[in-house]
């Protein structure tokens, strides 16, 4: 439970409209459930709406219209209801209730908008003093009052509304544009509901999630314009996190969805309107022998040292099978298993193992800057999250090299250009010194790609595994990368498979259509002598 629900009930208890056994017995509902204290309390009739307005109200310092009693024209202030256009008060859920001191008061659900308290005085040509109140309340009696109203004698309806009411109504639908926005957690919610894997959000399109590879847009949620979108993503972002967005104008963060799971996200500029991407992170780490992965990678567990790299396109799995690897480790070993992550996806609990996991921004300043500390913090195990650059993926070796078991990713396709591209990102006149070093350390490459089955309802992971034996060790040494990919297809007692295996695999198994096989092979033409007629 928050502190804040906390205390709201304490201020509905000191108001008598609550006894202490009564709060007790919610706020343990609204922890099991995950639904706010005020809505349980409303729901199941204990207090009214008006009574938790009245309090919250008090507590923060702001008059409180009890719109329950304010019915019946003789009540009405025909002045303040002049003052403001019946447009503008339906746009803004805003009901004049009176003027008081050169004032006119006000009653809105939200009042600590100062954009709103803006547009009213500039409706009203006078300064406007906010009063809490019911959201619903407030939309019945503007009905209600403003039918009262215009049916009063001319004389005594006086109107001083704003010169150009047409401008601040205008202004009035921009700003309730934003605030009639749905919550990104509405949007996750039917992600997760749907089985999709990626929410997108861009402004001028309406909301986007990727299911089984494909992207549907959700009708039912509006156009996505740039300030509202803002308004969304910013709105689930800390201070920190905003200032960082504005300096740097890229973000990579993560954001919980109670009761769901977790998101990876990515907040970006595009043509100057903020847009963001969100991948789904399972609540729970999925099984290794779930995952539908060779049975080899079930022994990269038990490795002792060494560097094992899993990589892939992005959405390809790479964070699932690490996550499944590192709870296999965790269940099986009693060892110090240290992760650098950006941001943290899959949560790890302590089982037979200490799982301590590092936020790059958060936690530490960059996955560089991390791994320079981690051999110092006693690790057996140490799980890079990406390797983006050269202190990065010298580091991670140089931890490999001095006993250590690193797991790590890298965008890439296949083994032999993971190798490949380990070696390419040093300069020329340190990559025999990387050759001999990523030969001695090297332990296995796994390279995966999920491929729409064959009725199109799923996506089945084809599965390229490399696993480091001595022959390999001599190819890397002697700079005959070009060489691995023979050596793999010959290395089927070692449990390795080329990725043109695996999808000829798949495709004799029905799984995935000759088609789609051809289309995501690399060498089509050994596929289809693996297929043959």
């Amino acid at each position: 439970m928050s502190k804040v629900e906390r205390q709201l009930g304490q201020m509905l208890v000191d108001r008598r409209l609550l006894t202490k056994d009564a709060l007790e017995t919610h706020l343990a509902q609204a922890a099991s459930s995950n639904m706010p204290l005020a809505q349980i309390l409303v729901a199941e009739g204990t207090v009214r709406e008006s009574d938790i307005l009245a309090a919250v109200a008090e507590r923060i310092d702001v008059p409180f219209a009890p719109l329950e009693v304010a019915k019946g024209g003789d009540l009405i202030d025909a002045q303040a209801v002049g003052a403001i256009d019946r447009a503008i008060a339906d746009e803004l859920n805003a009901l004049p209730l009176r003027l008081e001191n050169g004032s006119i008061v006000v009653a809105v659900a939200d009042p600590f908008n100062q954009e709103k308290k803006s547009l009213l005085e500039k409706a009203s040509g006078m300064p406007v003093m906010l009063a809490l109140a019911p959201k619903g309340a407030i939309t019945d009696r503007i009905a209600e009052i403003y039918k009262t109203f215009e049916s009063l004698p001319p004389e005594a309806r006086q109107t001083k509304g704003s010169v150009d009411a047409k401008a601040v109504l205008a202004e009035a639908e921009a700003l309730t544009d934003v605030e009639k926005r749905p919550h990104i957690n509405d949007l996750l919610t039917v992600l997760i509901d749907r089985g999709g894997s990626d929410l997108h959000l861009t402004a001028g399109s309406s909301p986007q999630i990727r299911v089984n590879g494909r992207l549907a847009a959700l009708d039912q949620f509006p156009m996505m314009k740039p300030a509202m979108l803002r308004s969304m993503i910013y709105e689930i972002l800390t201070a920190r996190q905003q200032e960082q967005l504005e300096e740097t104008r890229e973000l990579d963060c993560s954001h919980p969805l109670p009761g769901k799971g977790r998101f990876r996200v990515n907040v970006f500029f595009q043509r100057d309107s903020a847009g963001a991407v969100m991948r789904a992170i399972p609540s729970e780490v999925i099984p290794l022998h779930k995952l539908g992965l060779p049975a080899v990678v079930s022994e990269f567990a038990t490795f002792k040292k060494g560097m094992v790299v899993v990589t892939g396109p992005t959405g390809s799995g790479k964070s699932t099978t690490l996550a499944s690897l590192i709870d296999l480790i965790n269940s099986t070993r009693p060892d110090h298993i240290m992760t650098v992550e950006d941001p943290i996806e899959f949560m790890h609990k302590h089982k037979m193992s200490i799982v301590n996991q590092r936020e790059v921004g958060a936690d530490t300043l960059s996955f560089d800057a991390a791994l320079k500390h981690v051999l110092r913090q006693d690790p057996d195990v140490v799980l890079v999250g990406e390797m983006r650059d050269l202190e990065t993926i010298q580091t991670a070796i140089t931890a490999a090299e001095t006993g250590h078991l690193v797991f790590a990713t890298l965008h890439t396709q296949n083994a032999p250009k993971t190798v490949e591209r380990m070696i390419d990102v040093f300069p020329a006149h340190q990559q025999q010194q990387v050759r001999v070093q990523l030969a001695s350390s090297i332990q296995a490459v796994l390279s995966q790609q999920l491929v729409p089955t064959s009725d199109g309802e799923a996506r089945v992971a084809a599965v390229e595994v490399m696993v480091a034996t001595p022959a390999i060790r001599n190819l890397i040494r002697e700079a005959k990368i070009h060489q691995i990919a023979s050596q793999m297809q010959a290395g089927a007692k070692y449990g390795m498979v080329t990725m043109e295996a695996a999808l000829a695999d798949l495709v004799r198994a029905g799984k995935i259509t000759r088609e789609t096989a051809i289309e995501r092979a690399e060498d089509q033409e050994g596929l289809e002598a693996l297929l043959g007629s």
